[in-house]
């Protein structure tokens, strides 16, 4: 059931700090949920919706049906607690509902990622400005809010500015008594000092694992070879999972790889078999596990050396374990981190512990309301941040509404 409140007493007025994802999304809810209200949207930029324009390639992975997930946890490394509470107000389910009514069909892919039908972006973006139009919403673009003091006259305020890498946009809302966690930078690439790994760039494989020696950190998932290291699904997962350790370690830690999907034991006995199946031809000439020739290639030249190019009956038991472990066990160093193509996340912001869970108002200042990823929640790659985008909002949206309902 929506809930519609109408306030019929005065004309109430709401600021939305940040044109990205979930102040629109706020926005159009709230102008929906009390079509009294003024709503106006202050972006810093010249431009509103940028990110949500190039996200996904273009095309905005803009939320996940959740299919594959048993467990928050596993795709909000930071905030999964409170995103199970909200999810019972407004979750992936009625964010798909949501976009369809407003005019905008839904495709869910293989993998549980969702996208719009088009397979572009810009239908999420013409629907925020079509129905900011509609619904007599204000933007106001190049407006770089830093206090309070420039809402004056604002009922409300809700800040959707996103991720503040440098933490500079938190400073502000530090100084109101907001308890901040340091943002880090969240879902990147990973630079490996490799040249021969790099010489493979544009290779994918399909079912690798990675994970940091010493630490609980791993992912799994598609992994690609590019000329600076590595990145692919497994290795953004495992960048924001392990986002705050990679930061202390100044981006700079060991990284092991399984670049096949078998435990050891299955490994070590494919590959006898190879000696007795295959004893004549050379070791490069045949691939196993469904592994290109290149990579197969490198791998075997990494373990071998020199006796790469031996034949499968010349393999010794030294030379098996060695091809286990490059197998199941590769080892590389991290020399830094890249940035994932236009798109960037933070991991930090504004503690949580400085929200009511159940509205995201303010502990310390009345009626101010957080939403997106300006609060300490992240999600890996897949839809799910937008999914935190809408929730978050929808339920800011809600508790600006009820809270009218009340002045």
């Amino acid at each position: 059931m929506v809930l519609v409140i109408y306030s019929y007493i005065c004309r109430m007025k709401t600021a939305i700090v940040g044109g990205g994802a979930a102040g629109f999304f706020l926005a159009v809810n709230l102008k929906e949920l009390v079509p009294e209200m003024e709503v106006v949207i202050f972006e810093r930029s010249s431009r509103v919706l940028s990110k949500v324009a190039v996200s996904g390639g273009g095309r905005c992975n803009c939320t996940n049906s959740f299919a594959a997930v048993r467990d928050l946890s596993q795709v909000y490394p930071r905030g999964h607690r409170l995103m199970k509470r909200l999810f019972n107000g407004f979750d992936h389910q009625d964010a798909y509902r949501w976009f369809e009514r407003h005019g905008v069909p839904l495709v869910t892919q293989e993998d549980e990622c969702v996208f719009p039908k088009a397979q572009d972006a810009q239908a999420i973006v013409g629907c925020f400005l079509s129905h900011a139009r509609r619904y007599g919403i204000t933007i106001c673009t190049q407006q770089k809010i830093q206090s309070l003091e420039q809402l004056r006259g604002f009922d409300f305020v809700a800040v959707t500015t996103g991720g503040s890498p440098k933490g500079e946009g938190l400073r502000w809302l530090a100084e109101l008594g907001h308890e901040v966690e340091p943002p880090v930078p969240s879902l990147f690439t990973f630079a490996v000092a490799d040249s021969r790994l790099h010489d493979l760039m544009g290779l994918v494989v399909d079912d690798a694992a990675v994970h940091i020696p010493g630490t609980k950190y791993r992912a799994d998932g598609p992994l690609l070879i590019t000329h600076w290291g590595m990145s692919g699904p497994a290795i953004l997962k495992l960048s924001s999972y392990a986002a705050r350790h990679l930061a202390d370690c100044g981006y700079k830690a060991p990284l092991s790889v399984r670049w096949v999907g078998q435990g050891e034991g299955d490994v070590q006995a494919a590959l006898y078999e190879q000696t007795v199946r295959q004893p004549q031809k050379q070791l490069t000439t045949y691939c196993p596990f469904g592994l290109s020739v290149r990579l197969w290639s490198y791998l075997a030249e990494k373990a071998l050396g020199g006796r790469s190019t031996c034949r499968w009956r010349e393999l010794n038991k030294k030379d098996i374990n060695r091809l286990v472990n490059v197998l199941c066990n590769d080892a590389y160093d991290m020399a830094g981190r890249a940035a994932f193509k236009d798109e960037f996340v933070t991991c930090g912001g504004i503690s949580l512990k400085a929200v009511n869970a159940a509205t995201l108002e303010s502990r310390h200042v009345p009626r101010l309301y957080f939403a997106g990823e300006v609060l300490d929640i992240d999600g890996i790659t897949g839809g799910f941040n937008f999914q935190a985008a809408w929730t978050t909002a929808c339920t800011v949206a809600r508790s600006i509404a009820q809270n009218d309902c009340l002045l």
